[in-house]
């Protein structure tokens, strides 16, 4: 199974959690032509930036790791440069940059230079700017789904953030879910 095809079976149990936009490059059934593959490059900064911006959307907890931990700074621009069509590559990069030049401009630091509480506040503004200009595509619904698919895809996200139930196993058909528990995860 090629990484589209896993990607497309991870964000179709999903669901709702993604949106039409990530949905929609996933279930294409066309392959991205190669002179479209990589139209965009990122920095190891870049990286960095992206693997803090997803560890505010799924943070470390007492049970699991975060996004971070789950490697989404390398995942979310691979899965860009790989899967997106080239016009959405410069969408999410030129939405990457301007982020940069929002926190320069609003907080007077880069984003890595930035508290945990000064990036929850921009985390809030993007989400709210991108709710109020209902523009599909933006640099944070991308970064989000990217973050949510590839943290519930990952081996963190399957076995510690998820209730992990190896796959042979027997059927149990009326197995006990207790209020509180884990989502399952099968391999």
């Amino acid at each position: 199974m090629n990484r589209r095809e896993a990607l497309k079976n991870v964000a179709f149990l999903m669901g709702g959690a993604i949106s039409a936009t990530t949905m929609g490059v996933l279930f294409e059934s066309f392959t991205l032509p190669e002179k479209e593959k990589n139209y965009v490059s990122f920095s190891a900064t870049d990286e960095e930036i992206l693997a803090e911006f997803a560890d505010i959307i799924i943070p470390t907890t007492a049970s699991s790791p975060g996004a971070k931990a789950a490697g989404l700074g390398a995942f979310i621009p691979m899965i860009i440069r790989d899967c997106y069509p080239a016009n959405m590559q410069e969408i999410f990069a030129s939405g990457l940059k301007a982020m940069q030049y929002k926190c320069s401009k609003e907080f007077n630091k880069d984003f890595l230079s930035m508290s945990i509480q000064e990036r929850q506040k921009l985390m809030t503004s993007l989400r709210d700017e991108a709710i109020a200009t209902n523009k599909a595509p933006s640099f944070f619904l991308i970064a989000r789904d990217l973050t949510i698919l590839g943290y519930y895809s990952s081996e963190i996200g399957c076995t510690q953030a998820r209730e992990y139930l190896p796959v042979p196993g027997s059927y149990d058909g009326s197995a006990d879910y207790k209020p509180g528990q884990k989502a399952w995860a099968t391999n």
